[in-house]
C-alpha cells in the first residue's frame, strides 16, 4: 500500500506592487497593528499600560503555570528521543549529499550570539548570584540563602534556566522550520511547521494567524532582551565615564536611569538597523565571530584571575546534581495555594488567624525570620514552634510565587525568543543532519552556558563568601554585578580595558540580536524569502525601537521601581500563545518523521528486484 505523498503546496499571498511588493500584506498590516496599539497604549497612557499588563501577566501565571513548566520538560525529552532514534536522528536536512552552508566556527557563533549573547553578559554573574539566594530550596527553609550550603541548589536552578530545557525550546521551533524548510522544499516561515496537521488551512486565516503570533512573539522576545542589554551598556558606559546623568541616583545603587536608557536604545537600535541592511552573509556574520572573540578573552580574563578550581569543582558538583533532578525540575510545577489549603495546614491555634497569616507565609521572595518581624497582634503573640508550622504551611504558595516569577519567566522569555532564534537556526543549518542540529543546539551551547556561569558566577560567590566583595556584587544591580565582580577582581588599566571590551561586546551582542530579529521578522512577513527589501528593515528596526522604549518609559511611571516590567509582562503575554502553537509543532514533527520514514520504507521495497 502506498503512501500519499505530503502536503507541500503552500500558497502565502503577496503583493505583486507597491511598498509591500513580495511581502504578505495581512501579516504586515496585522503585526504593525498589534504593535503600534501596544506603542500608542504606552505612549498615551503609561501608568494604566504598566498596571494592565501587570495585572493581566499574574493572572496568566495563575492560570497557566504549571502548563509552561510541564511542556518545556516534554520539549526536552522530545528531542531527546528524536535523536536517539536511529531513523529520525540520521535524516539531512537539505538534498542528499548537501554539505553545510557555514563552518562550525561560524554556525556555532552565529548560533551563540543570536541564541544567547545578551543575556550570557548580563545574567552570567547575577543568576548565579541570584539563585544562590533564593531558590526552591531555600525558599522551604531547608538551607540558609547565601551559604556554602546553598551553593549546590542554586546552580542547580542556574543550569535549569540556561541548559538543556532551555535550548530545547529553540530548538523545537529551528527543528520544525529547517527540516520542512530543506526537505519538503518549503517556505522557511513558521505556518509550514504545521502543514502535517492543518494541511491546505494553513493557506487561508489560519496561517496568517500562526505566523503573526510568531511575528509578536518574536518582537517581544527580542525587546525584553535588548532591554536588559542596554541597561548592562549604560552601567558599562557609567563605569568608564562616571557620566551621572545616565543613572538614576535615587536607590541604594546607581541604576540606569530613563534617559540614559533611551539614549543607550537609539545608539544599539541605529547600529541594528546598519547591521541588518547589510544582510546575514556579512553583518550577522561577522559581529557574531568577533562576539565569539571578545568572549574567549573576557572567558580567559576570569579563568586566569578569578576562582577557577572553585569555578570548577562547582561546575562539576553542579552539573551531576543536576542531572540527578534532571525528571523533577522537568515536571515539578506548583499551582497557586488557596485560602483553604493554607489554613487547613495550619495548627489548630493559628487556623483563626490564617487571614494574617496568609500573605508572609506564602511571601516567595521573604524568610522566616521576616514572616516573624511583620506580624502584629494576636498573631506575633503565637509561640516560635507555632510559627515554624504556620510558615511550612505556607511552603507549596511560596514554592509558586517563586517557580511563576523565576523559572515560567524564562521559558516564556525563551519561547518567546524562539520564532526569532529558531527561525535563525533553520536559516543558518541546512545541511545538517537532525542529530547534528539536536546536539549541536541543544547540548554544546548549553554545556558552554554552564562553563560560563560557574567561571564568571562562581568568582562572583566566591569573592563574597570569602569577604574579598565585602557584600558589594550582591548590593549591586543586576546590569552592574559584572563590572562590580571585574572591579574586586582586578584593577588599574587592566580594568578599564577589560571594562572597555565588555561594553563593545554587550553593544555587539545587542546589535547581532536586534539585527537577526529584524531579518527574522521580514523573512515571515515575505512569506520565508531568505533576501528581504533594505526599507522593511528599516521599519521594523524602527517598530522594535518604539516597542522597547515607550515600555521602558511605561514601566517607570506611577512610581514603577523596575523599568523592565512592563516589557517582561507584555513579553509573558504574548508568549503564551506560540507556546500552544510549540506544543503543535511537535505534533505535527512527529506525524511527519513516522510518515516519510513509511514512504522510505515503501520506497525501498519497491526497489528490490523481484524473486
Amino acid at each position: 500500500m502506498s503512501i500519499k505523498p505530503p502536503f507541500t503546496d503552500l500558497d502565502i499571498n503577496k503583493s505583486g506592487s507597491g511598498f509591500y511588493e513580495g511581502h504578505s500584506v495581512e501579516i504586515a498590516v496585522l503585526s504593525k497593528g498589534i504593535m503600534a496599539a501596544l506603542v500608542i497604549w504606552a505612549l498615551m497612557w503609561p501608568a494604566n499600560a504598566n498596571g494592565v499588563l501587570g495585572s493581566l501577566n499574574w493572572k496568566l501565571l495563575e492560570d497557566f503555570n504549571v502548563f509552561y513548566i510541564v511542556i518545556v520538560g516534554f520539549f526536552a525529552f522530545f528531542l531527546l528521543v528524536v535523536a536517539v532514534i536511529p531513523q529520525t536522528g540520521k535524516r539531512i536536512m537539505g538534498p542528499a549529499g548537501e554539505k553545510p552552508e557555514f563552518s562550525n566556527f561560524s554556525w556555532f557563533s552565529m548560533m551563540f550570539g543570536a541564541g544567547l549573547g545578551v543575556g550570557l553578559m548580563v545574567f552570567a554573574t547575577a543568576e548565579p548570584l541570584g539563585l544562590w539566594g533564593s531558590n526552591p530550596v531555600t525558599v522551604a527553609g531547608a538551607v540558609a540563602p547565601n551559604t556554602e550550603a546553598s551553593l549546590t541548589s542554586g546552580y542547580r536552578y542556574t543550569f535549569l534556566h540556561y541548559g538543556f530545557h532551555a535550548w530545547a525550546i529553540y530548538v523545537v521551533t529551528g527543528l520544525s522550520l529547517a527540516y520542512y524548510a530543506y526537505t519538503r522544499n518549503m517556505p522557511l516561515t513558521i505556518r509550514s511547521a504545521l502543514t502535517p496537521l492543518f494541511g491546505k488551512l494553513m493557506n487561508g486565516v489560519l496561517g496568517h494567524i500562526v505566523d503573526v503570533l510568531g511575528v509578536v512573539a518574536t518582537i517581544l522576545g527580542v525587546s525584553v532582551t535588548i532591554g536588559f542589554g542596554v541597561s548592562q551598556f549604560i552601567d558599562g558606559m557609567y563605569a568608564i565615564t562616571g557620566m551621572d546623568w545616565m543613572m538614576d541616583m535615587s536607590g541604594d545603587a546607581p541604576a540606569p536611569g530613563t534617559v540614559g536608557l533611551i539614549a543607550g536604545l537609539l545608539v544599539i537600535m541605529g547600529l541594528s538597523i546598519i547591521s541588518a541592511v547589510s544582510g546575514v552573509g556579512r553583518g550577522v556574520k561577522y559581529l557574531s565571530n568577533l562576539n565569539l572573540v571578545l568572549s574567549i578573552i573576557l572567558l580567559m580574563t576570569f579563568v586566569i584571575f578569578g576562582s577557577f578550581v572553585f569555578a570548577m569543582t562547582t561546575y562539576g558538583t553542579a552539573f551531576v546534581d543536576y542531572i540527578l533532578n534532571f525528571v523533577s525540575l522537568s515536571f515539578g510545577a506548583y499551582g497557586p495555594q488557596s485560602a483553604d489549603a493554607f489554613a487547613s495546614a495550619l495548627p489548630e491555634a493559628a487556623k483563626p488567624l490564617a487571614g494574617d497569616l496568609m500573605a508572609g507565609a506564602t511571601n516567595a521572595w521573604g524568610s522566616f525570620d521576616g514572616f516573624k518581624s511583620g506580624l502584629e497582634g494576636a498573631a506575633a503573640a503565637l509561640p516560635e514552634e507555632t510559627l515554624a508550622a504556620v510558615y511550612a504551611a505556607g511552603n507549596d504558595g511560596r514554592q509558586f510565587g517563586w517557580q511563576a516569577g523565576w523559572t515560567t519567566f524564562y521559558w516564556a522569555w525563551w519561547i518567546a525568543f524562539s520564532p526569532f532564534v529558531g527561525l535563525f537556526l533553520a536559516r543558518i543549518s541546512k545541511g545538517r543532519s537532525v542529530r547534528e542540529f539536536i546536539v549541536g543546539c541543544v547540548f554544546a551551547p548549553a554545556m558552554v552556558c554552564f562553563a560560563w556561569m560557574t567561571i564568571l558566577g562562581g568568582t562572583a560567590i566566591d569573592l563574597e563568601l570569602t569577604g574579598g566583595a565585602g557584600g558589594a556584587i550582591i548590593g549591586a544591580s543586576n546590569t552592574a554585578k559584572l563590572f562590580v565582580t571585574l572591579g574586586a577582581m582586578i584593577d588599574g588599566g587592566f580594568l578599564t580595558g577589560i571594562t572597555i571590551m565588555c561594553v563593545v561586546l554587550i553593544m555587539t551582542f545587542l546589535v547581532t540580536s536586534a539585527d537577526s530579529g529584524i531579518l527574522v521578522m521580514n523573512t515571515i512577513m515575505s512569506g520565508g524569502a531568505q533576501e528581504t527589501g533594505i526599507k522593511h528593515r528599516i521599519v521594523w528596526g524602527v517598530i522594535l525601537t518604539l516597542v522597547i522604549g515607550t515600555l521602558l518609559i511605561a514601566g517607570k511611571t506611577n512610581g514603577g521601581a523596575d523599568p523592565m516590567e512592563a516589557l517582561k509582562s507584555a513579553m509573558i503575554i504574548g508568549a503564551l500563545p506560540f507556546t500552544i502553537v510549540m506544543g503543535l509543532m511537535c505534533i505535527s514533527l512527529i506525524k511527519a518523521l513516522y510518515r516519510d520514514g513509511m514512504r522510505d520504507k515503501h520506497a525501498a521495497l519497491a526497489e528490490q528486484p523481484a524473486e
